[in-house]
């Protein structure tokens, strides 16, 4: 079993409200499709009250030699199937695999399957999975009984990208789609949905970043299905996130380790490598070796331990990702940064344009 840290104190002193993370966004700034290149997305940098117009192209300049990247290397794999129960349609969302290979999925009228049942998987010839368990939540476990190369030749000849709801797509992913939504660190299969701000990193990009000094570690974080969950209720302690499978190796931590002792600043590529790092950072701030699961949930009042900047994506009203983006530069700012980026037309979430956040302790 990996040696896992203790969760930081969730939540903050001051009663919190979903409302407080609540902001009118016109649905005409929810990008549909990326920035091309990828690079040209914009760049809102968020240092002071008074948040900066920049582009991608910028953040070499906007880091100095030996400040550490951590990126998140998971590669997205086409989890969104449908199947069959009999006459029984469903559509099936995979979400994480487990040591002994069964597929926790969150399944469309879930309610039709009981333990045994057979489900036939659509255009992917001799593919079925068995249901292991239903959890009456719309969680099922099943078990493909195929090994992992014959499973993955499966889906990708059946499966489609799993984008997120908020992308209209009527009739299904494009072929664009499987290049736009995986991320050029991607090289370890599990996602279910892509660690969004890797989006906009190119060799251009990269080649600068290089010659600039900045260096790179490379963690791993399945994105699962509940990123995409809304809040329920008024009292945002009450959520509850889906656990996710990480690794941050020794190699890594050597890395940012020694990076921080050097007084040079590590830079957290999205939210998926903010939160690994924080569950595998010890109190002084230096990381040690993580394997297994995380459900780390980051609210304001979190301190935050591992990380000075944060390069992330524009997050949707009321969501646990701008809440997380809240906890690290402050809710107020982040409000008024907000404020500026729908007035100057940025472009949101998975598709749209990036910021750049300085820590606020």
């Amino acid at each position: 079993m990996p040696d896992t840290p203790a969760p930081a104190p969730h939540g903050a002193a001051a009663p919190l409200r979903a409302v407080d993370f609540d902001f009118a966004l016109p649905e005409a700034l929810i990008a549909q499709v990326p920035a091309r290149p990828r690079d040209a997305a914009r760049l809102l940098v968020v240092r002071t009250d008074r948040p900066e117009d920049r582009g991608m192209l910028d953040l070499p300049a906007l880091l100095g030699p030996g400040d550490v990247m951590v990126v998140n290397d998971t590669r997205v794999i086409p989890a969104r199937l449908r199947g069959r129960r009999g006459e029984a349609r469903l559509e099936i969302l995979l979400n994480r695999c487990d040591d002994a290979g069964l597929w926790q999925a969150i399944v469309r009228n879930a309610r039709r399957l009981r333990a045994g049942d057979l489900v036939v998987i659509e255009g992917a010839g001799e593919l079925s999975a068995r249901v292991v368990e239903n959890a009456g939540d719309g969680t099922v476990t099943l078990d493909f009984g195929a090994g992992p190369a014959a499973l993955a030749a499966a889906l990708d000849h059946a499966g489609q990208v799993p984008l997120p709801p908020y992308i209209a797509r009527p009739d299904g992913p494009t072929r664009a789609d499987r290049a736009d939504y995986q991320a050029i660190f991607a090289e370890r299969p599990g996602a279910v949905a892509a660690p969004t701000a890797s989006l906009h990193f190119t060799p251009r990009l990269l080649a600068a970043l290089e010659a600039r000094g900045v260096q790179r570690a490379t963690v791993t974080l399945h994105v699962g299905a509940g990123t995409f969950l809304p809040l329920r209720g008024e009292d945002p302690r009450t959520h509850r996130l889906h656990a996710e499978w990480g690794e941050l190796t020794g190699a890594a931590a050597a890395t940012i380790n020694a990076a921080r002792a050097a007084g040079r600043r590590i830079v957290a590529i999205g939210t998926t490598a903010l939160r690994l790092l924080e569950t595998a950072a010890r109190e002084d701030g230096q990381v040690r070796p993580f394997r297994g699961l995380t459900d780390l949930y980051l609210l304001p009042g979190h301190r935050f331990r591992a990380a000075d900047l944060l390069l992330t994506n524009f997050h949707l009203p009321r969501s646990t990702l701008f809440m997380l983006v809240c906890a690290f530069s402050g809710t107020a700012r982040m409000q008024a940064a907000y404020a500026h980026a729908i007035a100057e037309r940025y472009r949101f979430y998975s598709y749209g344009d990036a910021c750049l956040l300085e820590h606020a302790p």
